[in-house]
């Protein structure tokens, strides 16, 4: 291990104390605005012909960003900018010699497609984040908040504001009104902001920008020019409250004799979300039984390595200002707060009987959270979010009527807080995060006695059980986080730790124990050991990375990071695995200035490798790779890894560490230009292994159409062959000797996600989203594990003869040593998964910011015949089957006062 330490300071120190292709500093452009007169009003209609913009003149000289940086662009130009106490108004002339070539392109909010022109504003100043509106030549809005200096866009954040196009000889117009109660921005006689402004000229592929930023500029927003003029506006702070009433109905196949399958549903529902300026610096959100039935489906997937699958956030209240809360402390999954953990299905178990029927809450209910967050002028970014979620009862009835109730999951507290603060002239910044997590685990209940529903002859009428002894009573967690940036932010390190704390019954405890995130039963691990006696996990994790991130044609990084083996996070955050230690390092280098060949392209190599905290050493893995972007606007991306060592304390599921044999793997991915009305990608990912251990095959086809400008279609479907000889089966006792069962597996997955857009006009759309999903497993050539970190395969496992192992009644039976009696059985593990899931919505946004939605979602879930092929599958589980059906009305009217 001395050796990788001595390559990672190798690869640390030259990005710490050398600095080279610097490149000339850019000069900062300003604009500076007007008051608006008193006497004047602006009417937004796109037509830029009232007087009161006579205030201002037009700014311009625009420069090309892409795809030939600082070069004249192709059209002309030019904006202008005043305001008044409530808003800040912007008026664009983008000129265009060819008008009828203007793509007026529809979509729904955030669509992006097309001409358009947006503006980029750093209310804050403070060169990391931003607020971005944008405007397409058909009229259509669009909205980002900006972070991470540009590397992050987030397009679920939805301020109110006013906008509009129009398209005459000498190419288009373009007029928005932003309220001010939209921005934040602290308090001072004149306001200084970072300003950009940014088109695409469309049937070119063409950006061309206000502020020029060189093509090897470390990041977006510190590269801004200047908004200046803005003298004693007053901070504006923003109430907004926004009540909602949703209406839905559910049919489903009817089940008889299952009083909870009657074969339809109904449910009447409301909500209040609420924004509350506390300063304009800082806004306090509030949701009380927050409604998210027009979210989309997570699409299906299905794991057979036992971790969990992570979703991304798509609920509206948990996506705004999420990079406020946002503490990524090793790889891009794991965090210390994952917003999902609150409102996931119930997690208690029911120990239901043969006869008996179960209605179990599909989720648990949010009764309200709050969250206070925001940025002051002064550099401070703070988050605070709390939020309450209701005790969740599953009710259970059996043939005869009587009727019991178990807790599936309590009473939980979840509380998030966050502070970052920007120091050395916003070149550095440094934060922290604390999280909590509170179970009320306590809960006793009496019998109702004037429930006519009792029957007091039944031992189970009208009682409750409390099953949830295996969730943890508490868990804390807590971080520092920094980074620092010098040479014009060329050059960075940065760095975190985080600690967690865990608490819970001596069940919950050794339940933590023994999950594949830990593993503590190992049976082969001398640094962990499980104990049934204790009630709490303490550990610790964090990283250290450090790099070069602009300036001329290289880039290059380097960093570990390490999770401790007690280190947990899944109450409110996410941890794949912890007891890893990983040390990485990467090399990129840019090629700039387009030719007659290309727009742009990049190779880069990177190298990594992992420990567990015992020191032993499980993976080494190097990637060489690359993409080009042609001059015709087709692309290519492409990859090599290699992986000559890997070993994973994990598949064998608390069984020893396990060696895979050496792993190859080619990644090829081509596509045409995406502006065209018809575009594809195609893709294909194939990896092979001595002693053709396993393998993966992957192939991507993404079909893009747009026979018209208000309507669009996508069609995805990909197939995943994943065939492995030792997948793991189970382990059994043979003679006092656990035995760790793998078997050969023909794994295949089908799967095609369907996309129908329609724009009637930029405030009404109608989308719809399907999935169809099918996987299928057949497992063959049943072996048992030898030597488990046997560099050959044959070694490594041992196949049973025909003479031991016997299948009858959807059961193997094994007579390992063949002395004619039975020694353990293996239930057959041949599976087939099959899954349809579809959203059909109507948005109509019939004022800014007050919304209707009309949505019908249909889905279906079940197992298929694994003797079947997939279209098999697809045309018995769901062609032929009767779905689940949820019709849904959501009306929400947003009172800014």
């Amino acid at each position: 291990m001395k050796c990788y330490t001595c390559l990672l300071v190798l690869f640390l120190f030259p990005t710490i104390f050398i600095a080279q292709d610097s490149t000339s500093t850019v000069k900062k452009r300003i604009y500076t605005t007007k008051l608006l007169n008193t006497t004047e009003t602006l009417t937004i209609d796109g037509l830029i012909d009232e007087s009161g913009w006579d205030v201002v003149e037009w700014t311009g000289d625009f420069v090309e960003n892409q795809p030939d940086e600082n070069t004249p662009p192709s059209q002309k130009t030019k904006f202008k900018i005043v305001y008044d106490q409530k808003y800040l108004y912007v008026a664009y002339r983008c000129y265009d010699t060819e008008p009828d070539k203007i793509e007026k392109r529809l979509s729904r909010r955030d669509g992006f497609a097309g001409d358009w022109v947006e503006i980029n504003l750093d209310t804050y100043h403070d060169k990391r984040t931003g607020f971005s509106f944008n405007i397409t030549a058909a009229g259509v809005k669009g909205d980002e908040f900006i972070s991470r200096n540009g590397n992050n866009w987030d397009g679920s954040w939805n301020p109110i504001w006013y906008a509009a196009s129009n398209i005459d000889e000498d190419g288009w117009t373009a007029e928005i009104k932003i309220p001010l109660s939209q921005l934040k921005f602290g308090k001072s006689k004149e306001q200084v902001w970072g300003l950009q402004v940014n088109r695409r000229l469309f049937r070119e592929e063409e950006r061309s920008v206000w502020q020029r930023i060189p093509q090897d500029a470390p990041g977006w927003v510190s590269e801004f020019g200047e908004l200046h003029g803005l003298i004693d506006i007053e901070p504006q702070k923003q109430l907004e409250i926004q009540p909602f009433a949703v209406t839905q109905f559910d049919t489903y196949p009817e089940e008889k004799g299952n009083p909870f399958r009657d074969g339809e549903d109904f449910k009447l529902n409301g909500g209040l979300d609420a924004k509350i300026g506390i300063t304009n610096d800082l806004t306090l959100d509030l949701t009380v039984n927050p409604d998210f039935g027009q979210v989309e489906a997570d699409p299906a997937a299905i794991a057979l390595d036992g971790f969990q699958i992570f979703f991304r956030e798509q609920r509206p209240f948990f996506v705004e200002n999420k990079n406020i809360f946002d503490y990524r402390f090793a790889n891009n999954q794991d965090n210390l707060f994952y917003s999902r953990r609150i409102g996931r299905s119930p997690q208690g178990s029911i120990s239901g009987l043969d006869n008996e029927f179960v209605d179990k809450p599909s989720n648990t209910t949010i009764l309200g959270a709050a969250k206070f967050s925001g940025k002051t002028k002064d550099g401070w970014s703070i988050g605070v979010l709390e939020s309450v979620t209701s005790r969740e009862i599953a009710k259970i009835e059996d043939e005869n009527g009587n009727k019991r109730e178990a807790i599936v999951e309590p009473l939980t507290n979840y509380m998030v807080g966050r502070v970052q603060k920007d120091f050395n002239q916003r070149n550095s910044f440094i934060g922290g995060i604390i999280t909590a997590t509170n179970r009320n685990l306590g809960d006793t209940f009496d019998i109702d006695e004037d429930d006519p529903n009792t029957d007091e002859t039944s031992e189970v009428a009208g009682t409750r059980e409390n099953n949830l002894n295996l969730l943890r009573k508490s868990a804390y967690t807590a971080g520092l986080d920094f980074r620092h940036n010098w040479k014009d932010r060329k050059y960075f390190i940065e760095g975190n730790i985080v600690a967690s704390h865990v608490e819970g019954s001596k069940e919950s405890i050794e339940k933590t124990q023994n999950s594949l995130t830990h593993l503590f039963q190992r049976v082969d691990a001398d640094h962990v050991e499980l104990d049934p006696n204790r009630t709490s996990l303490t550990g610790t994790g964090g990283k250290l990375t450090g790099g070069k991130s602009g300036g001329g044609n290289w880039r290059y990084g380097a960093g570990v990071f390490w999770r401790s083996p007690e280190l947990e996070l899944n109450d409110i955050g996410f941890l794949r695995q912890a007891d890893d230690i990983r040390q990485f390092a990467n090399l990129r280098y840019l090629f700039l200035k387009p030719t007659k060949f290309y727009r742009r392209a990049n190779v880069r190599f990177s190298q990594s490798s992992a420990f567990d905290f015992e020191g032993n050493y499980n993976r080494i893995q190097y990637v060489l790779g690359g993409n080009i972007d042609y001059q015709n606007n087709w692309w290519t991306e492409v990859e090599m890894i290699h992986k000559p060592r890997i070993f994973t304390n994990t598949v064998l599921r608390g069984g020893p560490r396990w060696r895979f044999s050496q792993e190859n793997i080619g990644v090829l991915f081509f596509g045409s230009d995406r502006r065209k009305k018809f575009n594809f990608t195609v893709g294909h990912v194939n990896s092979w292994t001595t002693d053709n251990n396993f393998s993966f095959r992957r192939y991507v086809l993404r079909l893009r159409y747009q026979p018209f400008n208000a309507f669009s279609m996508s069609l995805n479907p990909e197939f995943v062959e994943n065939p492995n000889k030792t997948q793991y089966v189970t382990d059994v006792d043979f003679n006092g000797t656990p035995r760790y069962i793998t078997a050969k597996i023909d794994q295949q997955t089908l799967s095609a996600s369907i996309r129908l857009n329609y724009s009637i006009n930029p405030n009404l759309t109608i989308q719809y989203y399907g999935q169809p999903f099918i996987s299928r497993g057949r497992y063959t050539d049943f072996n048992y594990v030898a030597n488990a970190v046997a560099k050959n395969l044959d070694e490594r496992v041992t196949l049973y003869d025909q003479d031991q192992i016997s299948f009858a009644d959807d059961e193997y039976s094994v007579d390992e040593d063949r002395d004619g009696t039975v020694d353990y059985t293996i239930s057959n593990p041949d599976f087939a998964f099959v899954q349809f899931r579809s959203n059909l919505v109507l948005r109509w946004e019939y004022i800014p910011g007050s919304e209707i939605f009309l949505v019908w979602s249909q889905g279906i879930t079940g197992d298929g015949n694994p003797s079947d092929d997939l279209f098999r599958s697809l045309d018995n589980q769901i062609l032929n089957q009767q779905p689940e059906n949820t019709f849904l009305i959501k009306a929400t009217y947003r009172f800014v006062l």
